[in-house]
């Protein structure tokens, strides 16, 4: 089966966690599934960029923030299929435009409107893990674009319901979804299973474990989704 795996910024912010998430990916090959896997920047990394522009420009073309802003994902998206390669399990990075997410024009605010996965559906032919840069995608102009906050998961969820994929996996600093967040409450509880409504009115009033949109999407999409942490089993 396809299984779509989501990693953000904490589970890939140094050279030893990208490790880990290439170990995590390699034993979900092993165990016989092809996969996608979508990554954030390393934690930090937007914030970093964000301020290079600001040492130039108070107010920075938005179609230059894109093009910056979205080299973070990038660098991960490479580091990990280098990683894998290295174990034994050939990788391939992609863009956002290589994995064919093509957006509306609205910088650092875009909207995905189709997704032509045949990159993808032909790496993952030739046996290979496919890597894609998460929060980005291309304008029919051909400009590089970002999804906006929560735009990894976003990709994630998109590619899971473009290549009908059996699961899309996020995983995330958290061993899933509770009824109030464990970091604050000791008591909360983790929930098994959620409607996609339910965790869209979790969401609105505050859970972050995932987006808005993305779970919109997911509805949307008929898309299996699952929260993990890459932190444990």
């Amino acid at each position: 089966m396809l299984i779509v795996q989501k990693f953000g910024g904490t589970s890939v912010g140094d050279l030893d966690r990208i490790q880990n998430v290439a170990s995590r990916v390699s034993a979900t090959k092993k165990a016989g599934n092809d996969v996608v896997v979508v990554v954030s920047a390393m934690s930090g990394e937007t914030n970093k960029l964000v301020s290079y522009a600001e040492h130039f420009s108070k107010n920075p073309a938005r179609v230059e923030m894109d093009m910056l802003l979205s080299s973070g994902e990038r660098v991960t998206a490479s580091l990990l299929a280098i990683a894998l390669s290295e174990m034994g399990f050939p990788a391939v990075s992609m863009t956002g435009r290589k994995a064919g997410i093509v957006t509306d024009n609205i910088h650092t605010k875009a909207r995905i409107e189709v997704i032509n996965p045949i990159a993808m559906n032909e790496a993952i032919a030739e046996g290979k893990i496919v890597v894609v840069a998460g929060f980005q995608g291309v304008s029919q102009e051909g400009n590089v674009t970002t999804l906006g906050r929560g735009g990894s998961d976003l990709s994630a969820v998109a590619i899971a319901g473009a290549l009908k994929a059996y699961l899309c996996e996020i995983y995330t600093d958290v061993s899933g979804i509770f009824t109030t967040d464990p970091r604050i409450e000791p008591k909360a509880k983790k929930l098994d299973k959620i409607s996609y409504d339910e965790m869209l009115e979790l969401a609105s009033l505050g859970a972050k474990v995932l987006q808005n949109r993305s779970v919109e999407l997911a509805k949307k999409l008929n898309v299996n989704l699952v929260t993990r942490t890459s932190f444990s089993d």
